[in-house]
């Protein structure tokens, strides 16, 4: 099944992060960063499917090697908070063969980016474990029509009403920042979020596969579902093996839960038709007469009537005249609108619990994560310290033997400082006892819901009564030049 995931990131010198390390990783290459010395070295990597760097056309011919365009790149950046690159990270779609995966990005990114003057380095990943994907780097500075690197920004002097430049107290001009592009503009997220979820679609389409992938997310997509979390690689190749994992067992719990309530949502839809159309239905003899339920008869009243007309026969009908009697007795329904009324209510009710349903699995996902993360973050924590403790010339190597604790420490620590705040403290003891006590929630939110679809085949019992009725019974009265308004 095609799914859609594209993730944004900025490689930040100030974040200790390197455009070279970056590109050399993803494309599995060995190559030296001549800003501080360091050799990256990944040619042992594993998972690499394809390469290839695109390029505007005012971009200098030997930014064709990664080496060189990414060293360019930390040349150009003065500061130690300069923002080196941005990073694109996409799902390819399974069901497209390498050759079409390839022409996919490479389409996407040249509408998207090279034509508007970024130059790209794509990498694809698929190490046979489901999860192919792609990784995107885009430089993030514009190139002049030499060839050269242009500027990030320009100073704007500000000017007042009549036109004239502002003096400042110290004698300088009132001056304000412009950027040259509108790269990192907050609706460009969106437009290249959209963009790629049109084109993966299009690739589908013309390739008689008909599954679809949507950038938005569920609210707004207006499905009322449970999204599945990320299984993570890991997970993702025991699954693969045919091993079950804690994040498969909750994926498919969610799917499962998923298709509940997608099938209650359809039967409420499906009586509020049904009793919304009950006086719309005309006699084919005479158009003006309609066939429904008296309007002044009580409906437990009708049904005690068919109870005991019927009490001799011992039927399946019988039993459900006294189950739809009995649910019409203890909810006080007396009328085809209080019945309705039942079923907005029902309708109501299966709405608030779907959305509590899903914001507390949002919480147990939430606390599953900030739990994990911590756990990585003290696990790791010995190894990335003596890391910052090597010296600076053996760095490079004790990097390229602890990579994957290292990332793993500060992909952690990135994370709990984004999730804890000014909290510093990690209280692993209390998040288990909470993600309990959330689960206890979760799961009689589930219990709800199964309610909930007991009380819609309940009322879809009372529907095929009154379905019969108006069908065979001798009761149904012949109503002319009335219309039948619920």
């Amino acid at each position: 099944m095609a799914i859609y995931h594209l993730c944004i990131k900025i490689i930040s010198r100030g974040k200790g992060k390197s455009a070279v390390a970056a590109s050399a990783y993803r494309s599995g290459e060995k190559i030296k960063n001549e800003y501080d010395g360091i050799v990256h070295d990944f040619t042992r990597k594993g998972g690499i499917a394809h390469t290839e760097i695109l390029l505007p056309q005012n971009a200098p011919q030997e930014f064709s090697d990664r080496g060189t365009l990414w060293n360019s790149v930390e040349k150009i950046e003065k500061s130690k908070n300069s923002q080196l690159a941005r990073e694109i990270e996409v799902a390819l779609p399974k069901e497209l063969d390498r050759e079409k995966q390839i022409n996919l990005v490479r389409e996407y990114v040249k509408e998207n980016f090279v034509k508007v003057g970024m130059c790209a380095d794509i990498a694809i990943h698929d190490k046979n474990d489901g999860n192919p994907h792609c990784h995107i780097l885009l430089t993030m500075r514009p190139l002049n029509e030499d060839t050269t690197w242009g500027a990030k920004s320009k100073k704007e002097y500000i000017l007042d009403e009549n036109g004239e430049k502002v003096k400042l107290k110290n004698g300088n001009y009132k001056t304000r920042k412009v950027n040259t592009t509108d790269w990192n503009e907050q609706d460009k997220a969106e437009e290249w979020r959209k963009a790629w979820a049109d084109i993966t679609n299009k690739y589908l389409e013309e390739n008689s596969i008909q599954e679809k992938v949507d950038h938005r997310s569920y609210l707004r997509q207006g499905i009322e579902q449970i999204p599945t979390i990320h299984l993570g690689v890991s997970a993702t190749q025991m699954e693969k093996k045919g091993i079950s994992t804690d994040r498969g067992n909750i994926n498919r719990e969610i799917i499962h839960q998923n298709k509940i309530l997608k099938e209650i949502s359809r039967r409420i839809k499906a009586l509020l038709n049904w009793i919304r159309g009950i006086g719309k239905e005309e006699n084919t003899e005479n158009e003006n007469i309609k066939f429904t339920l008296p309007l002044k008869e009580n409906l437990q009243s009708i049904f005690e009537n068919l109870i005991r007309k019927n009490a001799d026969k011992n039927n399946a009908d019988l039993e459900k005249y006294i189950e739809s009697y009995q649910l019409l007795k203890d909810k006080n329904i007396t009328s085809l609108s209080q019945l309705k009324e039942s079923i907005v209510t029902l309708r109501d009710k299966n709405y608030k619990t779907t959305r509590a349903l899903k914001d507390t699995e949002k919480k147990v996902d939430d606390k599953t994560k900030l739990i994990d993360q911590s756990e990585k973050y003290l696990k790791h924590k010995d190894t990335y310290k003596a890391y910052t403790k090597t010296k600076k010339s053996k760095q490079g190597n004790f990097y390229n033997e602890h990579t994957a604790e290292i990332i793993l420490f500060e992909s952690a620590k990135k994370y709990l400082k984004d999730h804890l705040g000014e909290s510093k403290t990690l209280a692993i003891s209390k998040w288990k006892s909470e993600l309990a006590t959330l689960k206890k929630e979760k799961k009689n939110l589930y219990s709800q819901i199964l309610e909930i679809r007991e009380e819609v085949e309940q009322a879809e019992k009372v529907k095929t009564c009154i379905e019969q009725l108006q069908e065979h019974s001798k009761e149904l009265t012949q109503i002319k030049g009335k219309d039948f308004q619920l």
